[in-house]
């Protein structure tokens, strides 16, 4: 093409996807309101809402009207960002340096741990006349949205599916047929994502059969079918297999192509990157969330022979890699070899692969021993404490700390002992026991030794999934792949039943021995990796994972503080904190009336989802839990009062509870308050609500 008329590319791009823009005119006049500095506008939003729904696409269009109104505009990526305060200072550093700068953040849920610092430190730094706009998946702590110093300051704003106006609209820009408009919105629902793979399939339908557009769509899985008919025209067998590679691989790197695909990975892998539904990072390549799992999918159900044997030959190449990695890389590598087994039901309840960079993992520094002991004395009691206190004198290279991405503080720890002898058996009964168990069943031979995964300890998650956790288990498992003449593992939980069905799923089995420290009792699992050496042991859980026919037993809901777990992927809904709010008040009332069918919300939200028990369950835990705060038992007996035990009226249950009704309400209103704030904590960050 010629440029000689000022022309590129570029503008051809920008002009295209300014054609292809439909919708959110409130989420811009807020922008533009900003932008033009207008009294009351908020200089600071914050966007969120689901994959797919557009968040990207909205902040491109912000980009480009900043440009337009003159302002220097710095985009920041929290897939590439480091996700620590320097590294992301370093990607925004021109944001406070350029007045007028407008700062677009994307899939900030990449670098959540950062919220706290970017509320604190970051974001009072630009400058007056600044605009900035953070963007991700989860919605802001409710911490920031309350604060009365942002009351002004701050909008936040959750994304929802496009109108059916603004999806038909979307449509027709895409030059879809009106024909086929009713089918595809019906299909859709107005997700962006799914409508722009749905209008260009219908669109090279008409292409290829002219006549009346109907907007016909296959009957099996939507998306399984529209994305292989969206990239259906590859140039080559070797495209769509590197295609499927990038799919089912957790990052693609030219490196992993050449590895699987030869002489050809370099042509291959810039076809890829210049696909449009494809994102990269510093490490590679990877597709949009729903692309990749539809890929995956397609691929399993089209050609099932070909799915087992690419994921064998990845599977090994990964696995290779994670054997030669340099310590350094032990995480990144055994993160991407477990992302292989993501099908199983219990690695992907207890492994967040999303959630890992809220923390990142350094060695145990001398510096750092009083910390690690401090937070071992939390969890554990002052006798683990001290017994920790004999291993960092002996090992302390065997320990990790973890660190919070958003203040750098050490906020847990663990340690990977290594035993070759009986050393510890005297002052650790952990160790004792697992000494007593491999000399009961299988002692160790010359030269060989055993290994336990010792002070897992996060007090804020203590032994339950989150970041720390996570991290601990992935580089338990990644030693064990990259070890020597290791006879036995071992592991050591908190004898409460949480990680039974987990271990033992995965053959690390309960010892006939529950060792005490303190007052805690614990539960010692164990494998012996000469009766099942690693790579049977990964071909065999390989097997489980390809087969799809074996489900994840229930967690045992009668151990306290445990819940079931889902076994089947919920589409969650996604409130803002008003909405979320007033579910919540609606909900407490519908309690007075549990025989009326009501649709609440709620009932589609993660708080409710992630515990299993339903609605009402979910509330009472939550009422429960005001019984541990200082004067939460007046708010406890007011709502408990009023709607479990089902008042006729507020002044009924007030005389009921022999208060006068100005103090009665203000009990009430408090107590919605803080149920409403404890729901709201465990919606964000996903953990269980316990019983008190």
């Amino acid at each position: 093409m010629s440029t000689a008329d000022g022309g590129s590319l570029a503008g051809q791009l920008i002009a295209a996807r300014d054609r292809a823009f439909v919708g959110r005119s409130a989420e811009q006049a807020l922008f533009r309101s900003a932008l033009a500095g207008d009294p009351g506008a908020a200089p600071v939003l914050y966007l969120h809402g689901p994959g797919g729904i557009g968040k990207s696409a909205l902040l491109r269009r912000f980009a480009q009207e900043a440009r337009g109104a003159g302002r220097p505009v710095v985009e920041v990526d929290g897939r590439t960002v480091s996700p620590t305060p320097e590294g992301f200072t370093a990607a925004a550093a021109e944001a406070v340096a350029e007045p007028g700068a407008v700062l677009l953040v994307d899939t900030f849920e990449l670098c959540q741990g950062l919220e706290g610092w970017l509320w604190e430190q970051f974001l009072p730094r630009l400058p007056l006349g600044a605009v900035a706009v953070v963007s991700g998946r989860q919605a802001p702590d409710p911490a920031w949205v309350s604060d009365p110093g942002w009351a002004d300051i701050l909008w936040v704003m959750p994304l929802r599916n496009l109108t059916p106006e603004d999806a038909q609209a979307f449509l027709r820009s895409r030059g879809v047929a009106e024909g086929a408009h009713h089918t595809l919105l019906s299909f859709t629902g107005g997700n962006p994502l799914a409508l722009a793979l749905a209008a260009a399939v219908a669109v090279r339908d008409c292409r290829r059969t002219p006549g009346p557009a109907s907007g016909r769509l296959p009957n099996h899985d939507v998306i399984a079918t529209l994305v292989p008919r969206l990239v259906g025209d590859l140039p080559s067998v070797e495209h769509r297999t590197a295609l499927e590679i990038c799919a089912y691989a957790y990052v693609t790197s030219e490196a992993l192509l050449r590895a699987l695909l030869d002489d050809r990975a370099p042509e291959l892998f810039a076809w890829l990157r210049a696909q449009p539904y494809m994102e990269s990072t510093a490490s590679g390549l990877f597709p949009h969330d729903v692309v990749r799992e539809t890929l995956v999918a397609d691929l399993r159900w089209r050609d099932p022979d070909g799915f087992v044997a690419l994921h064998k030959r990845l599977h090994q190449y990964l696995f290779e890699q994670l054997r030669a990695a340099p310590a350094t890389q032990i995480l990144p590598a055994t993160g991407a070899l477990l992302h292989m087994h993501r099908t199983d039901g219990r690695m992907a309840h207890f492994h967040d692969w999303r959630s890992t960079g809220h923390v990142y993992d350094q060695p145990c520094a001398a510096a750092d021993e009083a910390r690690v002991l401090e937070l071992i004395e939390e969890a554990e009691g002052p006798e683990s404490a001290g017994t920790a206190r004999y291993w960092l004198d002996r090992q302390r290279s065997a320990f990790r700390v973890y660190r919070s991405a958003q203040t750098g503080e050490i906020v847990a720890c663990s340690a990977w002992l290594r035993l070759t002898g009986l050393e510890g058996a005297d002052a650790d009964p952990v160790v004792a026991a697992a000494w007593a168990h491999a000399r009961a069943n299988e002692p160790l031979r010359a030269g060989e030794h055993l290994a336990l995964a010792r002070f897992t300890v996060d007090p804020a998650h203590y032994q339950r999934p989150g970041p720390a956790t996570t991290l601990t288990q992935w580089r338990a498992m990644g030693e064990i792949f990259r070890a020597d003449r290791l006879a036995w593992s071992f592991v050591v939980m908190r004898n409460d039943g949480f990680w039974d069905g987990h271990l033992s799923h995965f053959d690390m089995l309960p010892t006939d021995t529950d060792p005490v420290v303190g007052d805690h009792s614990y539960r010692l699992f164990a494998h012996d990796w000469r009766a099942q050496p690693v790579v049977p042991w990964l071909a065999a859980k390989t097997d489980v994972a390809l087969s799809g026919t074996v489900r994840p037993e229930p967690e045992p809901a009668a151990v306290a503080g445990t819940v079931p777990q889902p076994t089947e992927p919920t589409e969650l809904v996604v409130l803002s904190r008003p909405e979320f709010d007033a579910a919540v008040r609606d909900a407490l009332r519908a309690l007075r009336h549990p025989a009326r069918p009501a649709d609440n919300p709620l009932d589609r939200s993660r708080v409710v989802v992630a515990n299993g028990g339903g609605l009402a369950d979910v509330l009472a835990r939550a009422v429960d839990a005001l019984l541990l705060e200082r004067g939460g038992d007046k708010r406890h007996r007011a709502l408990t009062t009023t709607y479990l035990k089902a008042a006729p009226t507020q002044e009924a249950a007030a005389e009921r509870l022999g208060l006068p009704f100005s103090t009665y309400r203000r009990h009430l209103t408090s107590a919605v308050e803080r149920v409403s704030d404890i729901l709201w904590r465990h919606e964000l960050d996903g953990e269980p609500l316990t019983r008190p």
